[in-house]
């Protein structure tokens, strides 16, 4: 599996990401994918980036023990972007930062990027205009590069929707997913008609999510299960069925991290995507083994890699 979407590098996994790095591939996530949010953070994508990576790893006691046991790890991946819902946080100068580091660092993805018009706040004219205009100019940074964008949107589809038809950006050409998708049955189908794949999360575990599941569906109905990627969103997202068996309270969130959705009694992990997996599968009523390799396809097409599937799981798939 590739999580397509994580926010592994936020401060609540410090004391322990080393062991659910190990957990997650044990689980059968092989790639997973730091998306970022927030300027001021961007280094700690790469910082996090660089410890996971076994080559460059410290030599601490409980990393040397896991490079002495030739324990694997899922390779790790960045995705940089300017997040709508902290747009009075961003800056002019954080854009033209931005744009240098994607020179001087390539990532593998633009995001998390586009609309957010959750709040009465976010929906005034000034904040709006404000993120149109980032949006826009991320866009813009998207083609210059020839990179795939994650797009984030809240209570904005239409928005949303209406600037990428009027955009040079092409996701049939670039790739791109609408990350953690929440719209209906029509908004589905848009993003996937103008080339995004759509991201499912542990949400499609929770059978009150009528909306998503039907908009998931009927999307499938028309394009088939090549439309979707999953991911995690962790530390949110938690599917459902973990929320009684959630991870131990962790003390190393720190005070001013902007991820404004984190539960210390209900954080998510990389090592829960299985579950939506499954939950995926049982709604659309496809194998598991058929589904995980049709999404790591897709995942490869979106993001526009070309990660080999692992064969030791061929044996296992009913062809």
């Amino acid at each position: 599996m590739i999580d397509t979407h994580t926010h592994f590098d936020a401060p609540t996994f410090d004391h322990d990401r080393l062991v659910q790095t190990q957990r997650a591939y044990q689980s059968g996530v092989h790639h997973l994918v730091l998306v970022g949010y927030l300027q001021r953070y961007f280094e700690r994508l790469y910082a996090c980036q660089q410890t996971l990576t076994p080559l460059n790893m410290q030599t601490d006691i409980e990393q040397r023990a896991l490079l002495a046991a030739e324990v694997s790890l899922p390779q790790v991946h960045i995705a940089l972007g300017l997040h709508p819902f902290y747009i009075a946080q961003h800056t002019e100068a954080h854009l033209e930062a931005m744009a240098k580091r994607l020179t001087n660092q390539r990532p593998l993805a633009i995001g998390e990027i586009g609309l957010d018009t959750y709040t009465d706040e976010m929906k005034t004219p000034d904040m709006l205009a404000k993120q149109v205009r980032f949006f826009e100019a991320q866009l813009d940074m998207a083609v210059t590069h020839q990179l795939p964008v994650m797009l984030h949107i809240r209570k904005a589809h239409a928005d949303v929707l209406a600037i990428l038809k009027a955009h040079e950006y092409d996701a049939h050409t670039l790739g791109g997913i609408a990350h953690s998708f929440s719209g209906g049955v029509q908004e589905a189908k848009a993003f996937v008609k103008l080339g995004f794949k759509l991201g499912v999360t542990g949400q499609v575990s929770n059978p009150n999510a009528k909306k998503l599941r039907r908009a998931i569906v009927a999307a499938v109905e028309k394009y088939g299960t090549s439309c979707l990627v999953i991911e995690t969103d962790c530390p949110d997202m938690m599917p459902i069925m973990c929320q009684q068996q959630a991870d131990l309270p962790t003390s190393g969130q720190s005070p001013d991290d902007e991820w404004h959705d984190i539960s210390d009694h209900n954080r998510n992990v990389p090592a829960n995507l299985p579950w939506v997996l499954t939950s995926l599968s049982e709604l659309l009523n496809v194998e598991v083994t058929i589904l995980a390799r049709q999404l790591w396809q897709n995942s490869c097409a979106a993001l526009r890699t070309t990660w080999a599937y692992p064969l030791s799981n061929l044996a296992n798939e009913n062809y």
